[in-house]
Order: C-alpha cells, then sequence, then structure tokens
C-alpha cells in the first residue's frame, strides 16, 4: 500500500507494507532488556489452584499473566506525568500517531565519568531540519542493546542543554536506545527530562519521550514517516511500538 504524505511543502511517499520496527518485545525471564533495580518481567501461565493457564498442562486455552514495569523492561512512551505529582497519562495526551522522524546517530561523548549527548551533537546532526521527532541510535550500536543489563552501569545520557535545543526546535516526541535521557543517579534532578517537557515554564502536555528503542544498523540516518503506537493504559507511561516507514525514491 502506497500512501503519500505532505509535510509543510515537501511531499514524499511511503510503503506500508515495509515497515521498520525499532521496538524491543518483551520477553519472559532474565533475558529481557532490564533497568532500574528490579527483577526480569514475568509471563506465566495464570493459576488459581485448579485452573493453570497452559494448554500444556490440560487446559483448553492459553491464559497468561503478564507483570512488568513499562520504565524497565522494554521499548515505552511516557508523557509529563512520569515527573509531575499530577499522573498524566501518555495514552490521554498522545493523540496524534504519525509523525516525521528525523534519525541520527550520535556517538556520547566522555566528560568526566560519564558519557554524554550535547545540544552541539545534536545541532550538528540536525542543522535546520525542521521535524516533528527526533530518533537517537546511539554508538556502539550492537545486538546487546535488545538484552542488556543497565542498573548500576551509567549508561550514557542527555544534557540538559540538549533537551533544551530539541525543544525550542519544536521536537515533540524524542526516541532514543537507552534507559533514560538522563543520568542513571542524579539525586532526582532529571534535568533532561524537565527541559524536554518544560515542567519550569510552560508544560508541553502532547510531547512524549521513548526510550529502549533499537535501531537496526541497516536502517540508514535520515528521514522517515514514524507510526507512535501505544498500548491503551492509562498510565504515565505505556509500553509502546514506534515502527518506521522509509521515503520511496
Amino acid at each position: 500500500m502506497i500512501a503519500t504524505i505532505q509535510y509543510g511543502s515537501r511531499q514524499f511517499k511511503v510503503d506500508f507494507t515495509k515497515p521498520l520496527d525499532i521496538s524491543i518485545p518483551i520477553q519472559d525471564g532474565a533475558s529481557n532488556v532490564n533497568a532500574w533495580y528490579v527483577g526480569p518481567p514475568k509471563i506465566q501461565p495464570y493459576s488459581d489452584g485448579e485452573f493453570t493457564g497452559a494448554v500444556r498442562n490440560g487446559a483448553d486455552v492459553n491464559f497468561n499473566r503478564i507483570a512488568c514495569i513499562p520504565h524497565s523492561h522494554g521499548t515505552h512512551t511516557e508523557c509529563v506525568g512520569h515527573i509531575t505529582e499530577t499522573v498524566h497519562s501518555v495514552n490521554t495526551h498522545l493523540r496524534k500517531y504519525f509523525h516525521v522522524a528525523e534519525l541520527i546517530t550520535v556517538a556520547p561523548e566522555k566528560l568526566g565519568d560519564d558519557f554524554v549527548i550535547s545540544a552541539k551533537q545534536l545541532s550538528y546532526a540536525l542543522r535546520n531540519k525542521k521535524r516533528e521527532a527526533v530518533i537517537i541510535r546511539t554508538l556502539p550500536n550492537t545486538l546487546q542493546k535488545r538484552t542488556q543489563q543497565y542498573s548500576h552501569t551509567n549508561p550514557p545520557y542527555l544534557l540538559e542543554e540538549a533537551t533544551q535545543y530539541l525543544a525550542g526546535k519544536g521536537i515533540k516526541h524524542l526516541l532514543i536506545d537507552l534507559p533514560s535521557i538522563d543520568k542513571e543517579q542524579d539525586e532526582g534532578a532529571l534535568k533532561a527530562h524537565r527541559a524536554f517537557w518544560g515542567v519550569d515554564d510552560e508544560i508541553r502536555y502532547d510531547a512524549t519521550i521513548t526510550e529502549f528503542i533499537y535501531v537496526d544498523n541497516k536502517i540508514e540516518d535520515g528521514t522517515y514517516l514514524l507510526d507512535l503506537q501505544v498500548a491503551p493504559i492509562e498510565n504515565d507511561a505505556s509500553l509502546s511500538r514506534p515502527v518506521l516507514y522509509a521515503p520511496l525514491q
């Protein structure tokens, strides 16, 4: 199915039969990606003592209970409710699902004991491009990102100036292949989150952050149509499945 997309004065076509899924699926057990000092997700047959929801155990159907934390266990999309006293729902505030996005690849720079992404790096990659969303693939980019255990590893993060820059450019949706855009241990400052959502100024309720994506190396940097879908759960964050569509030449 070929569709024509109009974005400002630019028009391009995409083929909806060729999706590029950049989500990390949740799976039962310790091989699942993980962060924030919690155990692995569990996908197990429901049991009440007399009934166990598994066909292999004699049940008519498979009937699983899924226990997970979106922020810890897989690709998730969050809204400002993640850091405000009022728990705003991403399912309520994300009402537009297709966005013109720019995929960029960035090598975090050394800053003291950390590796960070700066406004200068983002400005160099995006230049004067105006987009609704930006997708950041960090280097090195290996398959290990799909199963990495991030707790106590001090992963790379974005500086406050970097998300201030993105918000100033009008970027509404930020996607990244890390467990957080902020430093793992920052005493609750959450400077990058606060700057992106404008918490200390004018809150951008319709802006989202998606973490724990994985962008295969075969997907080239450039402009894509992003389909950003979240599970319909009324919570500050929800499991999500961002999908890219490349413009046809």
